[in-house]
């Protein structure tokens, strides 16, 4: 198995569209399906960012070995994840605000 096709199969198990897993990464949809297809060559840098966005696990996308994701992504992970990628980049950083705001105030209950 390929590093391309290990993106395939990590964006599958996070139950991502490709659009929408372009999207999440600020990348056209054509470039990740350019990987996909193996016309292009994946390099450190989009392998960092895949992990940094989806928590993938680096060295899987590389080797294959070890786990694909630093720790399962549940439900409302996922479903967090296919909503944010639908909002523009305005709603984007409301909603990031939002729950900054949130987990201020739980810190803040938990003293």
């Amino acid at each position: 198995m390929t590093t391309n096709t290990r993106i395939i199969e990590a964006r599958k198990a996070l139950k991502i569209s490709q659009k929408d897993f372009a999207k999440g990464m600020c990348v056209s949809a054509s470039y990740l399906a350019n990987i996909e297809k193996e016309t292009r060559d994946v390099n450190d840098r989009f392998i960092k960012l895949i992990s940094m966005t989806y928590g993938i696990s680096e060295n899987w996308l590389k080797t294959g070995d070890g786990d694909m994701l630093f720790k399962t992504p549940d439900e409302k992970l996922t479903k967090l994840f296919n909503i944010f990628n639908e909002l523009t980049p305005d709603f984007q950083d409301y909603g990031l605000q939002q729950l900054e705001q949130l987990l201020k105030l739980k810190k803040k209950q938990d003293k």
